[in-house]
């Protein structure tokens, strides 16, 4: 079972990217199947979740709330083995509405998803975790893969955007608004579409980096947080910019760790955004070990570094002056 609480974890924790799933490949059982082939699959009915790091086959993963989001990748998509049994936030998985699973969204939330193969666009719900694959972004439903052309192909190159929460009682008239306003959508007839159909391909623009790039690139762990942080022992940026003579030296503070193992962890996952300082201080006769990104002269570059270095899961990180 994964590092967060859920019910059980299903699908696409199980299984990267099926565009034919045999079974549970990343070793996890899969969920007793509440909902019988051919019976209505009830809406709603989970909970709302960000979730803890988790680990899969070997992967740290770290959801986390990320209203920014905005990828480009390959994505999958499950259906049968895993309809009717429950989702990572407990909702009831439905390979025939527009849902999509995620490795570090919250849950439920909307997220429009475009095939840069052919243009067409839709709106999923997020409702679960997966897919665990370096090269995918998202794992969409079967009739998410149908409405977007590629059940056949197995994956597709996307664009993932966040849009928002999701409304807990799974009602999905936003999703099916959003597909009946496409222009494409009349080659969607009695529930089906042709993923043979005829279109012009468009090309992704801007390529933006890989899901979760700092977890993909080593094992990382949250250290635990002691019970009262130690005091700071530099002296913290104003809130107000400074002149440039008085910036020179901004580092980017992104933890004091007492374990030097959780400090070298940090060290590797920061390197790719700046230098990575990792000083031992002394603090009340017991010894820690503070991590700094940088330094950068520019306030721009240090303010640039701290929304990195957050989004890499350091949420208390801090601009300082260096010593």
């Amino acid at each position: 079972m994964l590092g967060f609480a859920v019910p059980v974890l299903l699908g696409t924790a199980l299984a990267v990217g099926l565009g034919g799933c045999g079974s549970g490949g990343n070793g996890q059982p899969l969920g007793e199947r509440v909902i019988p082939f051919g019976q209505p699959v009830p809406k709603g009915g989970g909970y709302y979740q960000v979730g803890q790091p988790y680990e899969v086959a070997g992967l740290w993963y770290t959801p986390r709330e990320d209203p920014s989001y905005d990828r480009v990748g390959s994505a999958s998509w499950y259906g049968e083995l895993f309809h009717g049994r429950r989702t990572a936030n407990g909702e009831i998985y439905d390979m025939d509405r527009l849902t999509a699973a995620h490795p570090t969204l919250p849950l439920p939330v909307y997220a429009r998803v475009t095939n840069l193969n052919n243009g067409r666009s839709l709106i999923v719900r997020i409702n679960d975790r997966g897919p665990f694959a370096r090269d995918r972004v998202i794992d969409l439903s079967r009739r998410s893969a149908e409405v977007l052309g590629f059940r056949n192909h197995g994956t597709a190159t996307v664009r993932v955007k966040y849009l928002g929460r999701a409304p807990m009682n799974g009602d999905d008239s936003y999703e099916q608004a959003y597909l009946a306003s496409r222009s494409w959508v009349r080659v969607v007839a009695n529930g089906k579409t042709s993923s043979n159909t005829a279109s012009t391909p468009v090309a992704a623009k801007d390529r933006l980096p890989a899901e979760n790039p700092e977890n993909l690139a080593s094992p990382w762990q949250p250290a635990k947080r002691p019970a009262a942080p130690p005091p700071q022992v530099t002296a913290a940026i104003p809130a107000k910019a400074t002149t440039r003579a008085q910036a020179a030296g901004i580092m980017v503070q992104a933890g004091t760790f007492k374990n030097k193992d959780n400090a070298e962890r940090a060290r590797v996952t920061l390197s790719a955004i700046a230098p990575v300082d990792v000083a031992s201080i002394a603090v009340r006769q017991e010894q820690y070990f503070c991590v700094k990104v940088g330094p950068f002269s520019d306030p721009t570059e240090a303010k640039a570094a701290l929304v990195k270095v957050t989004r890499a899961g350091y949420q208390g990180a801090i601009m300082v002056t260096q010593n």
